[in-house]
């Protein structure tokens, strides 16, 4: 029986991890081929957005008459507060990441986003979230040497959608800092990630809203992709590709949900590492991205730093599930003790009594 456990266990992982695979690679490709057509990032993103409240806010609709339970809703001085700094820099993260696709290589992208990890980590000490520890110098010393190597004398380097996709990194560790403390705080209810994105996109929409309309709006509504159509057809094909693309955004933020629930957020980081590395092969053999030896030795130095800051997360969560174990123990046995004192106390008022009662007849 246990056997059989263990195996179901590691299907479930593997289709877990498969699953995630699916939307999180998937849209990443999807997103640079319509853009080699539909050039507005800023507008798909805003769709995006959209769609994902929809379907969050029909998942929520579906949980209550599942469960009966009402869901959480925010009031305004908490949610203009607390959610709107995440909702913003998650809305520029992932609006100027696929803004960059127009200007870069899929492989020079996922290489630039794995800094974030980087900025993650500066942040997680800024709120104090990670501890100080000697390696992590190390582990910057790692990714940023490694990105310097991927970017070194490539031939498809745009400074442009590189300082785009930096700067979205950047804001990228803003983003997950700032969502963990978000959903962290248990007084705010938040920890389902259905209820997150529900609250979130509202504000990303707003906070993005006026760079689209600067950047891309005058366009668009003389474009003949959708406002100045002559023809159906177009018209349909582009709505239609937007809309699965929104579907692709929610599959990869539901996806990365349920890995993280019936695994471990450790589980999520070391699977992410294999899609970068599936990501990039993906696009030299398919995009024919152009990756030189030197290239593929920084990708490979960049690895080592996040494997590395991967590892140092595990010894961590191990400590701690340590000490937790030896405090369970210690609490057990403190217990243990005080029941066996309280059993010899009551050992001896019950030899007392009866010396007691005995007594008289003496």
């Amino acid at each position: 029986m246990a056997h059989l456990q263990s195996i179901y266990r590691g299907l479930r992982l593997i289709g877990l991890v498969l699953f995630y695979y699916i939307f999180s690679i998937g849209i990443t490709f999807y997103n640079k081929w319509l853009m080699t057509d539909f050039r507005y990032p800023l507008f798909m993103t805003l769709v995006h957005i959209t769609i994902i409240f929809s379907l969050s806010a029909a998942t929520r609709r579906i949980l209550h008459s599942w469960t009966g339970k009402p869901r959480i809703i925010l009031n305004w001085a908490d949610y203009l507060q607390r959610v709107a700094p995440t909702a913003l820099a998650t809305a520029l993260d992932i609006g100027l990441s696929n803004w960059s696709l127009l200007f870069i290589t899929i492989s020079l992208y996922t290489m630039t986003k794995t800094s974030a990890v980087l900025f993650i980590l500066f942040f997680s000490l800024a709120f104090k979230l990670e501890e100080p520890n000697p390696l992590l110098i190390i582990v910057v010393l790692l990714i940023s040497g490694g990105l310097f190597m991927f970017t070194f004398e490539s031939t498809q380097f745009n400074l442009e959608g590189f300082v785009m996709v930096l700067l979205a990194s950047f804001l990228g560790g803003i983003r997950w800092t700032l969502t963990q403390v978000l959903m962290q705080k248990a007084e705010l209810g938040l920890q389902n990630p259905v209820d997150a994105l529900y609250h979130i996109q509202p504000l990303m929409f707003i906070g993005l809203f006026p760079l689209f309309q600067y950047n891309e709006g005058l366009r668009l509504s003389t474009s003949d992709k959708l406002f100045r159509v002559t023809e159906l057809s177009p018209f349909l094909h582009s709505v239609l590709a937007l809309f699965s693309g929104g579907l692709l955004a929610f599959g990869l933020s539901f996806s990365e949900f349920l890995l993280v629930s019936y695994t471990s957020s450790l589980t999520l980081s070391i699977a992410g590492i294999f899609k970068e590395v599936s990501t990039l092969l993906l696009a030299a053999f398919l995009m024919g991205d152009k990756v030189s030896p030197l290239n593929w030795l920084g990708f490979a130095v960049c690895l080592c730093g996040i494997s590395l800051h991967v590892g140092l997360k595990a010894c961590k969560s191990k400590s701690k599930c340590n000490l937790v174990l030896l405090n369970i123990k210690r609490a057990v046995s403190s217990m243990k003790s005080i029941c066996d004192l309280n059993s010899e106390k009551k050992y001896h008022v019950l030899n007392l009594k009866r010396s007691i009662l005995a007594s008289p007849s003496q």
